[in-house]
């Protein structure tokens, strides 16, 4: 990724004055308001790496795995991606609540790049690791954000991509799956693929990644070892190290 940037247009609706409407006759406007999401980001993931990306709300992070995705192409520089790429980007993106469970396997299989064989032959293991039993015949329009979270997040490591990127998706669900499901990432880890996780878990990263960026409005501020960029993140947010603030921000 080369001097990666994404600008886009938003028009806000606004009540004009009245020296407005005498003034434009009474007619009304839109004021557009231009957003720099990303700002000359260079980076380069290699396979074998654990990257983390951390920031607050609003500081590009989801728009960056966007574009690394290719679901949106930047406005200026280059993404170059080599293998293939399977996302978890927000809980359900890409499935259809009318479906079963088990229909939503094919669908996601398929946006994934699998053929249907590839699909069915994989689909015991996509639904023993779901845990979510005879409910997989179910309408997901049933299901809780936890039992979406789980076949998300099965369908998505178990397609094993080059390159898997975990936007958010893991932040719901029971304890124990969650634990299932680093430990998975650790097995994938050990895989020579690339992973990407975007998460306000810092214990999490602490654990699983390699390597850490920190992204404040658009822009790339400082990469490396995980403990240092976020104990320089969490001083930047004058917060201290305690384990509710490590899972919380």
């Amino acid at each position: 990724m080369r001097n990666v940037g994404l600008i886009y247009k938003t028009a806000i609706d606004r009540r004009p004055t009245l020296k407005a409407r005498l003034n434009s006759f009474g007619g009304g406007g839109k004021q557009v308001r231009t957003i720099h999401a990303l700002n000359d980001i260079n980076l380069d993931i290699d396979y074998g790496q654990v990257l983390g990306v951390i920031g607050a709300n609003g500081a590009g992070k989801s728009t960056l795995m966007r574009v690394i995705a290719g679901i949106l192409p930047p406005t200026q520089g280059r993404v170059e991606v080599y293998g293939s790429v399977s996302t978890l980007l927000a809980l359900g993106v890409g499935f259809n609540p009318a479906m079963t469970g088990r229909q939503n396997v094919y669908l996601g299989g398929l946006a994934a790049g699998l053929s249907q064989e590839q699909i069915e032959e994989n689909f015991e293991e996509i639904a023993d690791f779901s845990e979510l039993g005879e409910a997989i015949d179910s309408p997901m329009r049933s299901y809780s954000s936890g039992m979406y979270a789980r076949l998300a997040f099965s369908v998505a490591a178990t397609v094993k991509p080059d390159i898997l990127i975990v936007d958010e998706a893991l932040s719901t669900g029971d304890a124990k799956f969650k634990e299932k499901s680093f430990n998975r990432l650790k097995e994938l880890r050990g895989q020579d693929r690339a992973l990407i996780l975007v998460s306000h878990a810092m214990l999490t990263l602490r654990e699983v990644c390699n390597d850490v960026v920190w992204l404040h409005k658009g822009k790339l501020i400082q990469r490396g070892e995980p403990g240092a960029v976020i104990d320089a993140y969490q001083e930047f947010l004058h917060v201290g190290k305690s384990a509710a603030v490590d899972e919380d921000l």
